[in-house]
């Protein structure tokens, strides 16, 4: 089966990292999440991955519990760092290369964000995980995740959560809640829904970059979806 997206930016939540842990991260799940990486890039998939930091740290947490919000969300961005310092090690263990970089200047870390060189290690077949979001307070790595997607040229958003799409309703409260199938991001705006802010929706919506929401923990998904299958909720022009 051809493949439908050559380019993609995935985002993965630092909850999805968790697992069945209360926090940190869970090496199973990262393994897992790195098996699903693995088997698109043997496809010839160009990877680029944001990731959230929520499984340490939560800027906007800290702020309500009275710290300073920009403080809170500069302590989110190394909370990143750490996660995609993670993500990089497991990559490479299994024989994928990766290039971590990031929007904080803390080269003895990770390199900074350069965008010629990213396009660059895309090319060259190696994963690029852009960390600390965009480098700026009061963003988040949704945003993130929308700018580095346009600025690098990817095809498509996927949106990795627990739940495998957009619903009416939250599905763990109301048994009644359905799936979207598809939704226009006027449409997603409008209605709040918040399983990706609205900062990144009109991004993507402005850049006519589609967004595509699905299961990390659902087997196969991930490939189905390069592949062109339907799987999750589309979120669309």
């Amino acid at each position: 089966m051809p493949i439908k997206h050559k380019r993609i930016l995935l985002k993965l939540s630092g909850e999805a990292l968790m697992g069945d842990t209360a926090y940190g991260i869970d090496r199973g799940t990262l393994q897992a999440m790195v098996a699903d990486i693995a088997e698109i890039h043997a496809l010839g998939v160009e990877v680029a991955v944001v990731i959230g930091g929520g499984n340490i740290f939560r800027g906007m947490a800290l702020g309500a519990a009275g710290m300073d919000r920009a403080t809170g969300d500069y302590m989110g961005m190394l909370a990143t760092v750490m996660n995609s310092l993670a993500l990089q090690d497991a990559l490479k263990n299994v024989g994928i290369p990766a290039r971590a970089q990031s929007a904080l200047k803390i080269e003895q870390v990770l390199e900074p964000y350069i965008r010629p060189k990213a396009l660059r290690y895309l090319e060259e077949g190696k994963v690029v995980i852009f960390a600390a979001g965009t480098g700026n307070p009061f963003f988040t790595t949704d945003t993130a995740a929308a700018l580095r997607g346009a600025e690098i040229g990817a095809e498509i958003v996927l949106k990795a959560t627990k739940v495998d799409g957009i619903y009416t309703a939250d599905p763990k409260k109301d048994p009644n809640a359905t799936r979207y199938s598809s939704i226009s991001f006027d449409e997603a705006i409008s209605k709040n829904l918040a399983v990706m802010d609205a900062t990144a929706f009109a991004l993507c919506r402005d850049q006519k970059l589609p967004i595509r929401v699905f299961s990390i923990v659902k087997p196969g998904a991930l490939k189905r979806i390069v592949l062109g299958e339907d799987e999750g909720t589309l979120v669309h022009i």
